[in-house]
């Protein structure tokens, strides 16, 4: 039987430090481009993987990949500074620069991490099949990137699944600034008041190992098309820190509407599951 083989980029990130395993358990030969060995050897699986350091913006032409292996590309810079002009200006060619490298290699199957930020201020239950109406630079470039190797299957055959990530919690899984992250931080250094906004959104959660799941998910119904990773329950984000407080046994008390909702987010939107089954 052959072997299964899949490249990774961001394997050290967030979302790889859970999927990499997942991917390991179902048997499949990994290797893994970092620009950062140091950081890599700190994983547990580090010797499992194969990694190839590298910066793929800057040397990519130097990498030899045979055209039977399947990617996962999960990097992008300059987050979460999602207003920055860098995501549209530098981003977005990099990373389709790069992927468009990729397909003239050979490469047929390719999953890549979108965002829900891709649509934009649309309220209520989202569908993967909604129309995205990006208004942020992070959002848009994200956006565009999809849509332009949408266009490249025009030129090339190869499979394109693109994720969109909701709301993230869990062991690496969360942004450094994340209101869990804010919170356990507060936690942390003894706070008796955590200072948030009116905690009234509706947003969708997910663990870090579900979003890993629903990840491997894609990757093997070998589907084109673009997919929700989400829970596809609604949850409020003033009940999600005060169930985040009662499982840390903490007494710190929240101070809601300390700060304003942000003006580039809904107040109530969450995803449609449509895992490919």
């Amino acid at each position: 039987m052959k072997a299964k083989k899949v490249l990774f980029t961001g394997a050290t990130g967030g979302i790889g430090q859970s999927l990499i395993p997942v991917f390991l358990e179902k048997n499949y030969k990994i290797t893994a481009i970092t620009r950062d060995l140091r950081k890599a050897r700190k994983m547990n699986w580090f010797k499992e993987v194969e990694f190839i350091e590298l910066d793929i913006f800057q040397e990519s032409h130097t990498l030899d990949i045979d055209s039977d292996v399947g990617v996962v590309h999960l990097v992008w810079q300059g987050l979460p500074n999602y207003k920055s002009e860098f995501h549209i200006g530098e981003n977005l060619p990099m990373n389709y620069n790069f992927i468009k490298f990729l397909i003239q290699k050979g490469i047929k199957n390719i999953l890549i991490s979108g965002t829900c930020a891709e649509y934009g201020m649309q309220s209520g239950m989202i569908k993967s099949s909604s129309p995205t109406k990006p208004n942020t630079q992070y959002a848009f470039a994200k956006d565009a990137l999809h849509k332009q190797l949408r266009f490249l299957q025009n030129e090339f055959e190869f499979n394109l699944q693109w994720a969109r990530l909701f709301y993230i919690y869990g062991e690496g899984g969360e942004r450094k600034n994340s209101i869990l992250k804010q919170l356990d931080m507060a936690i942390e250094n003894g706070e008796k008041i955590f200072n948030m906004s009116g905690g009234e959104q509706l947003r969708d959660y997910l663990s870090v190992e579900e979003v890993a799941s629903q990840l491997f998910e894609i990757f093997e119904s070998h589907k084109n098309g673009a997919f929700n990773v989400c829970s596809g329950q609604p949850i409020s984000i003033r009940r999600l820190v005060e169930n985040h407080i009662k499982k840390r046994g903490s007494e710190i008390k929240i101070n809601p509407g300390f700060y304003p909702y942000l003006d580039y987010e809904p107040m109530a939107f969450w995803g449609e599951k449509d895992l490919p089954l």
